[in-house]
């Protein structure tokens, strides 16, 4: 980040030196020349440890016009690859060779004042985290006046007048009110619009996109994709659409760049990736992508394809079953022998009403129905899904599941028993039984505690075995999610999110329960390690039994993991069924506009082929 710029800012609010524009200098390009051309990049980062190269001998163009995605998992350079272009890297990283031209321009010799008239009028930017790119002590509509005044696009009441007018663009209804809130008074959705209205506020001649819907359910993510398009379609400018979603990049792009370990390795057609991919890291995005992997599994089933195609998603783990696994497998074989048809557990009529603080102290609160007569079972050993966008009340369940808030009415009953009272022994022997594993593993982990303290915490304080008996247990843990021992004596901050999320799952398992809640336990990982994680859960139900009620909000995943769904809307349950059942043969409007809002869905595989 340049000297004077503000962290924690959208790019284009910063102010801009005055000066010549590029676009109003001697033009050095021609209608054939790349708008964006990058020539053997190096990005290289100063360390404690020394220089750390993120990206080197990256080459790629874009056209004018034109919509290139750059995919890749977490660390591969894709968003190292962005900041360079905007000339927004950390103090602490630089440009050590190559060339970064922008309409002719190369970046790195720009400085900070050339690279501040650069942005806004020629490179625009959608982050992808809202709330911490915009000021959370500003309104809206003044954030984006600023934008306009620092690049000379209006001034005043002008400026008032445009902001307005760009968040009607952006598709936020009732714009005007809206200018004049704040953003934590704005949804995820509409903050995102709002950083959309912003990058495109000067009317940019490329737009970088990065991650601009990761954090949004599938539906809200269609919406804004779908107006960034129209947008930019509209004004002629070049996208470059940076995501971890193979299948999301070959729906929204004609090209698509590969990067793996911050180096290009495959560039092409997004049809041509998808049906003849070259590299062997890009046949692995293919496999991991969740929304291809779900729309494999529709056309196997739909062409007559071997069930196979389908269980081949979710085959078990490449990893062979150590011996300390081998007394856990006897176990789980036994537990097999002993068929129970009845229900793990039962919700029955169960709702949640939330009393709503009042506007002032004296004023009387509002009731809110977060959970409104939902019942449903989870068969012992298979995984009940719920989806449903963000607000219909899904997590809600889960919590309630988990015995964290009490149902306004109805029951929930867990092994044939009422879930909460006040009988304390019953409470303590459930706590052992049901077990969590949450979105977020950083937010779930004390990073106090190291590897082996955080999975041994539950044997603690069920005062499981002795020391040595509790060491065991962790070392087979370990074993059971695939990590290595030496990670034991690690703080969560040294590991990976993927790593992370099997350390919340080795802690979930440490008291062999029999139901796992699963609440949004993938969504925040990137597609190769959320392939992971899904192989992993589907192999420890194989193995050991369990049940899962598994939370999200992606269709995606869920046609892999789960066994039966339950379609949430406001509080309700609208459909449920076996997961073929709904995702085939929908029965309500609202699953339908879920189902089709699943990124690639739409996309012509080689499986159709042959």
């Amino acid at each position: 980040m340049h000297r004077g710029d503000r962290p924690g800012l959208h790019p284009l609010r910063r102010g801009a030196a005055r000066g010549p524009r590029p676009q109003d200098q001697e033009a050095v390009t021609t209608v054939a020349d790349p708008l964006l051309s990058i020539r053997d990049l190096e990005v290289t980062f100063t360390t404690e440890e020394g220089p750390t190269t993120a990206v080197r001998g990256a080459r790629f163009d874009v056209m004018a016009g034109e919509t290139v995605a750059v995919v890749g998992e977490s660390g591969s350079g894709k968003s190292t690859t962005a900041m360079a272009v905007i000339g927004l890297l950390a103090q602490n990283g630089r440009v050590s060779g190559g060339q970064v031209l922008v309409d002719g321009h190369d970046v790195a010799t720009l400085g900070g004042a050339g690279m501040a008239r650069m942005r806004g009028r020629v490179i625009g930017m959608v982050p992808q985290d809202p709330m911490s790119n915009l000021n959370p002590v500003a309104r809206v509509g003044d954030q984006i006046v600023e934008a306009l005044e620092d690049n000379g696009v209006a001034r005043g009441g002008a400026a008032r007048r445009r902001a307005v007018e760009l968040l009607e663009e952006a598709g936020l209804p009732d714009a005007a009110r809206r200018a004049g809130q704040y953003p934590h008074e704005f949804s995820g959705g509409m903050r995102q619009r709002a950083l959309i209205a912003m990058g495109l506020s000067c009317r940019p001649r490329l737009l970088i996109a990065d991650e601009p819907t990761s954090a949004l359910d599938v539906t809200v993510q269609r919406t804004i994709l779908d107006r960034l398009e129209a947008l930019t379609t509209d004004l002629g400018t070049a996208v470059l659409l940076i995501t971890h979603d193979l299948g999301l990049a070959a729906e929204r792009a004609a090209k698509i760049v590969v990067m793996y370990r911050g180096e290009v390795v495959e560039v092409g057609p997004a049809a041509q990736l998808l049906t003849d991919p070259q590299h062997e890291y890009t046949r692995r995005l293919l496999a991991a992508a969740p929304s291809l992997a779900s729309r494999r599994i529709q056309l196997a089933r739909r062409l007559g394809a071997t069930s196979a195609v389908g269980d081949d998603l979710l085959a078990m783990s490449a990893e062979t079953p150590t011996d300390e696994k081998a007394a856990v497998d006897a176990r789980a074989g036994e537990a097999s022998t002993e068929h129970d048809d009845s229900p793990i557990v039962e919700v029955k009529d169960v709702s949640k009403v939330f009393s709503l603080r009042g506007s002032s102290l004296f004023s009387r609160g509002q009731r809110f129905t977060a959970v409104d007569g939902v019942s449903f079972q989870i068969p012992r050993g298979k995984t009940v899904a719920i989806v449903g966008e963000s607000g219909s009340g899904k997590s809600t369940v889960a919590r309630m599941m988990l015995d964290l808030i009490p149902p306004t009415s109805g029951e929930i009953t867990f092994n044939g028993r009422a879930v909460g009272g006040t009988d304390r022994a019953a409470e303590v022997r459930f706590r052992r039984q049901v077990q969590p594993i949450f979105q977020d593993p950083y937010a779930s982990l004390d990073p106090l505690y190291t590897i082996h303290r955080t999975i041994e915490e539950p044997l603690r304080a069920h005062r499981f075995g002795t020391a040595a008996e509790r060491r065991d247990r962790v070392h087979a843990l370990m074993a059971d999610v695939a990590l290595p021992l030496d990670l034991l004596g690690r703080y969560p901050a040294e590991l990976s999110g993927g790593q992370r999320q099997r350390v919340a799952i080795a802690r979930a398992l440490a008291l062999n329960p029999d139901l796992v809640v699963c609440d949004e336990a993938v969504s925040a990982l990137d597609v190769i390690v959320q392939s992971q994680i899904l192989h992993l859960l589907a192999d420890l139900q194989h193995r050991l039994g369990l049940s899962y009620l598994f939370i999200s909000h992606d269709l995606a995943v869920v046609r892999q993991i789960a066994d039966h769904v339950c379609v949430m809307e406001r509080g309700r349950i609208v459909e449920q069924g076996t997961v073929d059942d709904v995702f085939d043969r929908p029965q309500q409007e609202y699953t339908r506009v879920l189902l089709d809002a699943i990124p690639g869905r739409d996309l012509q595989l080689g499986l159709e082929a042959g």
